[in-house]
């Protein structure tokens, strides 16, 4: 069992910089690819990216590639996700989980509770 909490998410004015984190707790963190998602109000739950349990390889959805890093520390049972020149469109509930990696929701086993980014324009 892996438990995830999200934090770092809040309001930040378009072209600013947020980095959300997600502490994993469970001794098999490691052994799971980590992805970030977003969800908007009315809206499916989107991927954002995905790190492999190296962190060597990782993947991005092209609506935020070159603007958001995913990384992850397996020392600290932790992965980040840090956004640079958001737009109002990334407003949006984000969501760590763990699993098999993927781009589907389907792929990953377990969730965190999700942190609100709000955009301003």
């Amino acid at each position: 069992q892996v438990q995830l909490v999200e934090s770092g998410g809040g309001l930040v004015q378009a072209g600013g910089s947020l980095r959300l984190s997600c502490a994993a707790s469970g001794r098999t963190f490691r052994s799971y690819l980590m992805g970030w998602f977003r969800q908007a109000p009315g809206k499916e739950r989107v991927f954002v990216a995905t790190i492999t349990w190296s962190g060597g390889t990782t993947y991005y959805a092209d609506s935020v590639k070159g603007r958001f890093t995913i990384s992850r520390d397996n020392a600290k049972n932790t992965v980040y996700l840090q956004m640079n020149s958001l737009k109002a469109e990334d407003t949006a509930v984000y969501y760590c989980a763990a699993g098999s990696g993927g781009r589907r929701p389907d792929d990953y086993d377990f969730w965190g509770q999700g942190t609100q980014v709000t955009v301003s324009s």
